[in-house]
């Protein structure tokens, strides 16, 4: 099924986007985990996107070595060149390279899930993933790693930084998605919004027996989205670090025992940030 998303009015003084380049990047987008390999008729469902217009950014990012052809399977996967793409954004990331120790030494010392992660549409993307836990399934968190906006403590305290605007266009998605859900769900992201503006972070237990907490941070030139979750995701628009364990405690016990420690840790990457590269 197509992915539906929002939209917003652009900004004015804003040059046009180029709607050739936006379509080939939902083509990119639309590979995800556990989907290699995609065909055309896949690709115009899961974009949206007619068949005609599909094949020809397929054989466009083929040529431009995007994607690869699998001639047996008439279908495509991701070529080497987008996991460059991702080392480059990796390497080359001040907030990674000076969060990532830190992170590091409290996940160390706690023998907890330490991790940072930003916003791409109406989703969160683990930049750093951290583990030190006992269950397989918090292990098998990894950097480039997806997680629902709404659900979690990450997207909520992304959340409670967003504009107005972006997060209306949000709301509408997750009502969309969620249904009946979503009036209780509304109200579980208002009172994580409530406490990161009251105590700097929010706490959830979206999955049993796991409690999460998370802090937004910010780094220096960060700059509120300018456009809609529809479209480019934003590129300079917070990040959210987070510390997770698998407890039968409550989660009122955990946020206890953690929060000091989650705030200690945002506080220092945010000053580490501030000062910039030894």
């Amino acid at each position: 099924m197509a992915r539906m998303t929002p939209s917003l009015d652009e900004k004015p003084g804003l040059s046009p986007a180029n709607r050739s380049l936006e379509r080939g990047v939902e083509i990119l987008r639309a590979f995800r985990p556990g989907s290699e390999l995609l065909g055309n008729a896949e690709l115009a469902d899961r974009t949206g996107l007619s068949r005609s217009t599909v094949s020809r950014l397929t054989q466009t990012l083929v040529g431009a070595g995007m994607l690869q052809v699998d001639a047996g399977q008439r279908a495509y996967r991701l070529a080497p060149a987008v996991l460059s793409l991702a080392h480059a954004m990796r390497s080359g990331s001040t907030v990674l390279a000076l969060a990532a120790p830190k992170m590091r030494a409290l996940a160390e010392a706690r023998r907890i899930n330490v991790g940072l992660a930003a916003p791409d549409r109406d989703e969160m993307v683990y930049l750093e993933s951290i583990r030190y836990n006992r269950r397989v399934s918090l292990r098998n968190v990894v950097s480039g790693q997806r997680v629902p906006m709404e659900l979690t403590s990450l997207g909520r305290a992304w959340l409670a930084t967003a504009g107005e605007a972006w997060r209306k266009a949000l709301y509408a998605l997750f009502k969309q998605r969620r249904r009946a859900q979503w009036p209780a769900l509304r109200d579980e992201i208002e009172l994580a919004m409530a406490s990161v503006a009251e105590r700097g972070f929010c706490a959830a237990s979206w999955q049993p027996e796991v409690v999460a907490l998370a802090a937004p941070i910010r780094a220096p030139g960060d700059a509120a989205p300018t456009r809609s979750p529809g479209g480019a995701a934003p590129g300079a628009s917070g990040y959210v670090l987070n510390l997770s364990v698998s407890s039968t405690e409550s989660l009122d016990s955990v946020v206890r025992e953690l929060s000091p420690a989650l705030l200690a840790l945002a506080a220092d990457v945010e000053r580490a940030l501030a000062r910039g590269p030894a």
